[in-house]
């Protein structure tokens, strides 16, 4: 005999309820006092058949997960591994380029800082041709009563070579010292950039997975939900239930449904950003059974070791050296209260050589040599500006440093404590999940005997899920935490990760 159309239910007579049904018992009753029984248990039987039950039903709370057909989300892309995705985006990162772009820069700041103690050298040749109209031999006198003797219409040459050197200049030297602390703190950034690259996809690839555990989570709680609709679905089908208890179980598989969609779109954006993040023209998405995150949820790092590399961090070397270079400027604009001695020299010559002098008729040569002292007396209170503004970098720089040096202690306290907590946290959801399927399993089996209320069943059922959420949670702390440890300390977690016989790596 095939299923009783459930539309037919309000032509059934209502059988006697047993007493233990509780709310149950009463809730026809109340239907019947607002006068829509028969009407709202037709919308009510209309919503539930458009609900398709996939999963048998079953008297256990251990409900298999719906069948996973073509992973939509990952089709078209290619999987990586986090290993693979970070060597990428550190080669490809904006801001990892423009770091090492900037560190180049300063290195040829250094070079030009070095070349300020060296003596300028040109050269010059040269040749010109007169159009005087005026044969060669021709004489005239000068305005000064000097006979000239005027060469005609020929080619004339000259060369020369001039030195130029600053002698004496105070500020050289602290000029050097900043280039040189310039380049310790473009370095040290590149590794911060290195490690902010690496903290950003990683979170978008954890994000990616705990979007995919959500979603394998709520294929599980999709069949339990259909699973419940049919076994609704036959209680009220024999009287054995009213069909606010279909209605309530069609309400969680529509909400299992969300929750799959839900996740499904959390995993494409995760995938897109990573995308992104790597450079990628291809789209990508994670490999799901990396060794590398599945390790992450059992690591055990030096939390004393953490601590002091974090007193060491890349991010408070680049202060440090940008607090010596503050120094250095304002040493250098104290600087131009002194005195500045240049030397030059130049020689040079001219004739009519073809080949410049070197030839049958050499050149008559000329040289000078001159010395100049220079010394600053009144600028319109310039050096004064200078002076206060480069003492203003130097106080602002050694704040920057010391606030970098308090909250590498702060972020080195909170890390520690959320991986702890999160690794806390997995051993007791996973127990809490475990006590949540056994009551689930017990309150399923009372439903069928007609001892609990499908509020009961519901109840159960919600905090199995939210252990399950928690639980996914609390790996995505811990995997975050140890990614976030990583990017404060600028080191590898392996150098901090202790291994089982309790020494460092």
């Amino acid at each position: 005999m095939g299923p009783v159309p459930y539309l037919a239910l309000t032509h059934v007579t209502r059988p006697r309820r047993p007493r233990d049904s509780g709310i149950d018992a009463r809730f026809p009753s109340a239907l019947h006092a607002l006068g829509v029984h028969a009407l709202g248990t037709a919308a009510f039987a209309a919503l539930a058949l458009a609900i398709p039950v996939t999963a048998p039903a079953q008297d256990s709370a251990f409900a298999p997960t719906v069948q996973r057909g073509p992973d939509s989300v990952a089709a078209g892309t290619r999987p990586v591994t986090l290993a693979q995705a970070i060597a990428l985006a550190r080669t490809r990162s904006p801001s990892t380029i423009a770091a090492r772009g900037a560190e180049v820069t300063n290195k040829a700041a250094v070079r030009v800082a070095y070349g300020a103690f060296l003596p300028s050298l040109s050269a010059s040749v040269g040749a010109s041709h007169p159009f005087t109209g005026s044969k060669a031999g021709t004489t005239y006198i000068n305005q000064s009563g000097q006979t000239v003797v005027v060469q005609g219409d020929r080619w004339a040459y000259s060369n020369g070579y001039a030195l130029n050197a600053e002698l004496f200049n105070l500020n050289r030297f602290p000029n050097l010292r900043a280039a040189q602390a310039n380049v310790k703190a473009a370095e040290q950034n590149t590794i911060t950039q290195t490690y902010a690259v690496t903290l950003s996809v990683e979170q978008q690839f954890f994000a990616a997975i705990a979007a995919h555990e959500s979603e394998d989570a709520a294929r599980t709680q999709l069949a339990q939900a259909l699973q419940q609709l049919d076994a609704a679905r036959r209680r009220v089908v024999a009287g054995a239930s009213i069909a606010s208890d279909s209605l309530t179980a069609t309400v969680e598989v529509a909400t299992a449904r969300l929750n799959i969609i839900t996740a499904q779109n959390d995993r494409r954006d995760a995938n897109a950003t990573l995308t992104r993040l790597v450079g990628s023209d291809v789209p990508l998405s994670p490999v799901l059974d990396d060794p590398a995150i599945l390790a992450l949820d059992t690591v055990r790092v030096d939390s004393a070791l953490v601590v002091n590399r974090a007193a060491t961090a890349p991010v408070i070397a680049q202060a440090r050296a940008e607090l010596t270079a503050a120094q250095a400027r304002r040493q250098s604009a104290r600087a131009a209260y002194f005195p500045t001695i240049n030397g030059s020299y130049s020689r040079g010559g001219s004739g009519t050589d073809s080949r410049f002098g070197f030839g049958d008729n050499p050149f008559n040569y000329s040289g000078q040599l001159s010395l100049s002292l220079s010394v600053p007396i009144f600028d319109q209170f310039g050096r004064q500006e200078q002076v206060a503004v480069a003492t203003i970098n130097e106080q602002n720089a050694a704040a920057a440093l010391r606030d970098a040096q308090l909250q590498a202690r702060q972020l080195a306290v909170q890390y520690l404590g959320a991986l702890s907590v999160g690794q806390q946290q997995i051993v007791a959801q996973t127990a809490n999940i475990a006590a949540a399927q056994e009551n689930l399993r017990v309150v399923q089996q009372r439903y069928d005997l007609r001892l609990a209320t499908i509020v009961d069943l519901l109840t159960a059922q919600t905090t199995l899920n939210q252990a399950r959420a928690n639980l996914i949670a609390a790996h995505n702390v811990v995997r975050l935490s140890t990614a976030q440890i990583e990017a404060l300390i600028g080191h590898p977690l392996a150098t901090v990760t202790v291994a089982p016989t309790g020494e460092t790596r």
